[in-house]
């Protein structure tokens, strides 16, 4: 795991200011602080900055090839180098180094753009083609690891995190106002667009070039597949193939010449991780998980079981509301976007407990949406199966008379009745995307003092284009859209909390041949009724503890809703209700007071709305009027300086041994 960064000026007369892209490269230190590089050439300048995971004596960056024809630099890891790398040397190629990323270059010679189908792993590199005169940029097919790009009057400039971009854009940093009602419906933002004006992502499964004969040219390279209809070999026989096809994702996935830890929720899919980890390793593996003081927030008794049945050496950190407020406004900063997951920050916590241990951890990201682990798509399968029954049985008229008798109904009643076929219409829109919104519509056309204005998209437009381009039942093409919407945003998350903490994550479960596989699979295998994850968890039967295999799916919950409600009230008041806030004049001064006195009245439970607003706020703070993210911090809740803040003062604590196994 690395950072990248660099300038490409399409002038070939105006060469690169070396100022300039350190200022890129260096703003990235936390991303690699193990070494650094440059190279520039005329009008191409690419930077590095490392995090040495495999070869740690000479796989340092920007990395040329034989001749210095082709120079690279690269975030990631090419899992299949070691395959790839016997194939490359009986063609005539010269390794001088054991890098993966030396493949790529080597790889790239033999066949051009088209080297990224041949490579398995988690990558986000730019290659600058010295003969040819072309920039070469490329993001793995999943979008495990970022990159960003920013086009100018006179270049490109382009890096693994926007802040590096920002260094040497010429324009300000401005709101990108049209992706607010996405971003506040769904928490994340599809598509290419970010919260910067100027600034867009490479989309997952695609190359960028630019050559001077042909400008600027994306191609998207990988599609996820569609399920595939029944019949199948059966539960049993697809589970057992599955639990292979498992155990050599995780296999690849320990490629590493540092230890290799796992971050440990309590959950099914670290757990299992951890399962067929442990006999691969040669040593106790080292986990790490996070919770907090709050009983319901607490996932730490059953992280442990997993831990003490694979014989793990575990640690845990347990984080107060006043280090979580504490820390917001820097991760913010890491981030680079409004933090739309209050997990983000304990995330964060984790990572930073694990780097004193270990510089790579496995992580369970991703199996949800590719094994329908979300509590939304059982519910959304099942309002489907009943609305369209509801429609057949009852006329319009009758139908209309149960919804007005149902809003006569106490309140509690009528919130739980309006998220079902009761009251909602039939379709995706309605039983998928508005049902499970932090905003929906109706609320955001009483949040936005212009409610309608000309151009304002449809938040939901992306997703549903994707829901429609899969075939089969909801559940599969609910998932299909998944990959490529929601996942992104977390794998942004994954990435951006542990490089703040310098640690590098992987997730087994996103190689792309066992995506490729399981999202094939027909959905009856995943969910079946009220149970989830159906084939997950046969495959994974006598691996992991009981309890933690039939448990439902709890998330990753954070208390913020609690704590809004209690001591930490005034971050309302300063970031939702204050003048500045009130004075960007977005959205309506009288329903964000509504919205606030419910929650802190508890007649409506409006935490995660709070928290969306509350985190755009302090990001228009910290990237577009430049404060530091250290004076938004609560007073009493400064950051501290040491990488860990002992229990007594309040911040959290980590057990250690004493925890192994007890």
């Amino acid at each position: 795991m690395c950072g990248i960064a660099g300038i490409l000026n399409f002038g070939s007369d105006v060469a690169v200011d070396e100022a300039r892209l350190r200022r890129m490269r260096d703003v990235l230190r936390h991303r690699g602080p193990d070494g650094e590089g440059l190279f520039i050439e005329g009008p191409v300048g690419l930077g590095h900055r490392r995090l040495a995971i495999v070869d740690l004596s000479s796989g340092g960056q920007p990395m040329a090839n034989e001749d210095g024809t082709i120079v690279v630099v690269c975030n990631g890891e090419i899992y299949n180098h070691p395959e790839l790398r016997p194939e490359l040397e009986a063609r005539g190629h010269r390794y001088r180094s054991r890098s993966d990323t030396e493949t790529i270059l080597h790889l790239y010679e033999e066949a051009g753009e088209d080297c990224v189908a041949r490579l398995r792993g988690m990558f986000a590199f730019a290659l600058w083609d010295r003969r040819r005169r072309r920039l070469l940029l490329a993001r793995d097919r999943l979008g495990i690891k970022p990159l960003y790009y920013a086009r100018t009057a006179h270049g490109l400039l382009f890096a693994s995190e926007i802040k590096a971009i920002l260094e040497a854009a010429p324009f300000p940093a401005e709101l990108n106002d049209d992706v607010l009602p996405e971003f506040l419906a769904n928490r994340f933002v599809s598509g290419e667009e970010t919260f910067f004006k100027g600034v867009r992502k490479l989309l997952p499964g695609r190359t960028l070039t630019w050559s001077l004969d042909e400008g600027l040219r994306e191609r998207r390279y990988w599609w996820p597949p569609v399920a595939r209809p029944a019949p199948h070999a059966g539960l049993r026989d697809e589970a057992a193939d599955l639990r292979d096809r498992l155990r050599e994702a995780v296999r690849i996935h320990l490629m590493s010449d540092v230890p290799v830890g796992v971050f440990l929720s309590g959950g099914i899919d670290s757990s299992g991780l951890l399962a067929l980890m442990a006999p691969l390793a040669g040593a106790p593996v080292r986990t790490f998980s996070v919770g907090f003081a709050e009983p319901e927030a607490n996932e730490l008794p059953l992280a442990r079981l997993a831990a003490r049945s694979a014989g793990a050496e575990h640690r845990e950190v347990v984080v107060s509301a006043r280090r979580f407020f504490a820390a917001l406004p820097r991760l913010v900063w890491h981030e680079d976007e409004p933090i739309a997951f209050p997990s983000s920050v304990p995330l964060y916590f984790v990572s930073r407990l694990a780097a004193e241990d270990v510089k790579v951890v496995l992580t369970g990201e991703g199996a949800d949406e590719l094994f329908l682990g979300y509590g939304r798509y059982r519910i959304a399968a099942w309002n489907e199966r009943l609305a369209a029954g509801y429609a057949a049985l009852l006329p319009g008229a009758a139908r209309g008379a149960i919804g007005r008798a149902v809003g006569k109904f106490p309140a509690a009643i009528r919130r739980r009745a309006g998220r079902t076929f009761l009251l909602l219409e039939p379709g995706p829109r309605s039983l998928f995307y508005e049902n499970f919104a932090v905003f929906p519509e109706a609320l955001q056309r009483r949040l936005f003092l212009d409610a309608a204005p000309p151009g304002r998209r449809d938040p939901y437009s992306a997703a549903l284009r994707l829901y429609q381009q899969a075939s089969g039942d909801p559940p599969a093409r609910m998932s299909h859209a998944d990959l490529q919407t929601y996942l992104v945003e977390l794998l942004m998350k994954q990435d951006q909390m542990s490089m703040a903490a310098s640690i590098e994550s992987r997730v087994p479960f996103l190689d792309h041949e066992l995506v490729e596989h399981v999202a094939a699979l027909p959905w009856d295998l995943k969910l079946r009724g009220l149970r989830s994850k159906v084939i997950l968890r046969e495959a994974l039967r006598d691996l992991v503890p009981r309890p933690i295999l039939t448990r439902r799916k709890m998330g990753f919950p954070v208390p913020v809703g609690r704590w809004l409600r209690g001591p930490f009230r005034p971050l309302l008041q300063e970031f939702v209700l204050g003048r500045r806030a009130l004075e960007r004049g977005r959205f309506d001064p009288f329903f964000l007071k509504r919205l606030v006195a419910e929650h802190v009245a508890g007649t409506v439970d409006h935490g995660d709305r709070l928290w969306l607003l509350l985190n755009l706020e302090i990001w228009q703070r910290v990237f577009v009027e430049g404060q530091d993210p250290a004076a938004l911090a609560p007073p009493g809740c400064r950051p501290s300086r040491g990488r860990m803040a002992p229990a007594a003062e309040g911040g959290f604590s980590h057990v250690g041994a004493e925890a192994r196994a007890q």
